[in-house]
């Protein structure tokens, strides 16, 4: 682990060595992303890497009748732009800011270049890559297997971790979106989890009110997709 200080912090950087943060601190570019911002379209070349501080960005996958489902969450917790390192090149999918907040950005070819030097960095991604495939996995299984209200419980633990803050500006259109189901099916679900006192929900803001009851009633899915990454990056998303 690194002795330097990070401030903001995005954990996939904070475990570099000091010696490889240093080779890639002057590349870093600290900036704002806003909400809608699109970083990379489907079958775009990726030219630049995100390591989100506050931002929260989703990886969305996009229909021939144009309508959408979240395929990917990333927070400080990650980076967007795994294509660089794997060979790809692009993605399939679009990568859309979902909420404002700070960012580093640094040049694909300077992470690539980094990569290939077999360090501490190639370990990570590579290990945050298998974390983020078991999210994409569990998301699959999670939205055949479990009804909206706990979808919805996991989506915003989910979402918690990635901005840390109780108070998220999600409308209902925009939650349905995002978990591909109708938006009365999120409708029913968020009054359920108001009338149990878990959130508070007025106007597009929602209002975390009880963490431990968010968990309980949440799927097994967002405790299985914490301890991978606990396992395999030494810290639980959030």
């Amino acid at each position: 682990m690194s002795k330097y200080k990070l401030s903001p912090v995005n954990q996939l950087l904070r475990t570099l060595p000091i010696e490889e943060y240093q080779r890639l601190a002057p590349h870093l570019q600290e900036l704002v992303l806003v909400s809608g911002q699109v970083l990379h379209e489907p079958y775009e070349e990726i030219k630049s890497v995100y390591f989100p501080i506050t931002a929260m960005i989703s990886l969305v996958s996009i229909m021939e009748n144009g309508s959408t489902t979240e395929i990917g969450l990333i927070g400080n917790e990650g980076m967007i732009g795994l294509p660089i390192f794997l060979g790809g090149e692009y993605t399939i999918s679009r990568a859309i800011v979902q909420m404002s907040g700070k960012s580093w950005k640094i040049s694909s070819d300077i992470v690539l270049r980094e990569f290939k030097e077999a360090g501490t960095l190639q370990k990570i991604l590579l290990l945050h890559t298998q974390a983020r495939l078991t999210q994409i996995a569990q998301s699959a299984a999670c939205n055949r297997q479990h009804k909206i209200e706990a979808r919805l419980a996991r989506w915003l633990l989910s979402v918690y971790d990635c901005v840390l803050k109780d108070e998220l500006d999600l409308t209902q259109e925009f939650i349905s979106n995002m978990l591909g189901v109708r938006r009365a099916g999120v409708t029913i679900a968020a009054n359920a989890l108001q009338d149990a006192g878990i959130i508070r929900y007025n106007r597009g803001k929602i209002v975390i009110l009880d963490h431990k009851k968010l968990e309980e009633t949440s799927c097994e899915c967002y405790r299985v997709v914490q301890k991978e990454f606990l396992r395999l990056l030494g810290s639980r998303r959030g």
